[in-house]
């Protein structure tokens, strides 16, 4: 696993559906160019953002095999296998290996309640099952379960993860864990916030996984190399410019869910962009309102993408 390391701009790739709910192929193929050409340095299928725990296996495969087929092995891909419980998990990751994935994301289990040691756990039967890299991804707002600093220090030197994408919104904790793996070159920190980028970076994270990122990758790749070049200045103004773009996310509320309002507002925005041909998500989840649209159009002009 130490030969596998992530690092830079690594999108969650929204999948586009066509009006019947199925993956828009010629779509899905246009969002893979818009991130490459954009600079970003990996590819992170099936995550949050991609709608993933929405769709079933066929799905999933088509959207591993039609990303990874216009990438074309230009960037590293990992894949998400998010599912309730450990053998379901197990099978996601056996398909996302046999169709070519470099690696996988994996959450601690949901919807059941579990423990860190369960966690541990779950980790291990699943490395030992498929025995690819695996990235662990923290999201208690998902799992009801924070991944410690304890756990992921046990999993990482029992070789059972290569890196952790922290979603948790905590970023004193990633600071500290910045700080338990200064000294392991083999392990990646990922933030999952798009608008503390610039912190994350300057605290040690090695990259990050912005949902936003579908819209506007060239940014956040400007973002992370202004950091990487110690340009604090040039990276704190791409942040600053990318968080007024961000409140695209918030337009769908109350109408929506919050979640559906995130996700809503990246696929409306590259509707309006032209990078996607419908901006429906998945069932139940609504359709941002003509109002909202509106403004995510005025937010994308300001914001010199429309």
């Amino acid at each position: 696993m130490s030969n596998f390391t992530l690092h830079g701009i690594v999108p969650p790739v929204v999948t586009p559906l066509t009006k019947d709910y199925q993956v828009d192929e010629k779509s899905l193929r246009k969002v893979i160019r818009h991130l490459i050409d954009g600079g970003v340095h990996g590819l992170f299928l099936l995550g949050s953002t991609s709608e993933c725990v929405f769709l079933n296996a066929k799905q999933r495969a088509e959207v591993i095999s039609i990303a990874l087929d216009e990438a074309a092995g230009k960037v590293p891909s990992v894949c998400g296998t998010m599912d309730p419980t450990t053998d379901r998990v197990i099978d996601n990751a056996k398909q996302a290996k046999a169709l070519g994935v470099d690696g996988l994301v994996v959450t601690s289990q949901f919807y059941t309640r579990s423990s860190q040691n369960e966690t541990i756990d779950h980790f291990s039967m699943i490395q030992d099952a498929v025995n690819l890299p695996i990235l662990a991804y923290d999201i208690p707002v998902c799992t009801n379960l924070k991944l410690s600093r304890e756990t992921l220090r046990e999993m990482y030197d029992r070789k059972l993860i290569c890196a952790v994408k922290d979603s948790s919104g905590d970023i004193e904790n990633m600071r500290m864990l910045g700080l338990d793996f200064a000294n392991e070159p083999d392990f990646a920190i990922l933030s999952g916030s798009e608008t503390v980028v610039d912190y994350a970076l300057l605290g040690g994270a090695h990259g990050n996984v912005p949902g936003l990122g579908n819209v506007d990758p060239a940014g956040y790749v400007r973002l992370y190399n202004a950091a990487r070049a110690g340009d604090w200045v040039a990276a704190r103004k791409e942040q600053e410019r990318l968080i007024r773009l961000f409140q695209i996310v918030f337009q769908g509320v109350p109408h929506t869910s919050p979640n559906a309002s995130g996700v809503g507002g990246f696929k409306t925005a590259m509707h309006l962009m032209g990078l996607i041909e419908h901006r429906h998500m998945s069932r139940p989840n609504r359709v941002l309102p003509d109002a909202a649209v509106a403004k995510v159009k005025e937010i994308l002009i300001a914001a010199g993408l429309l």
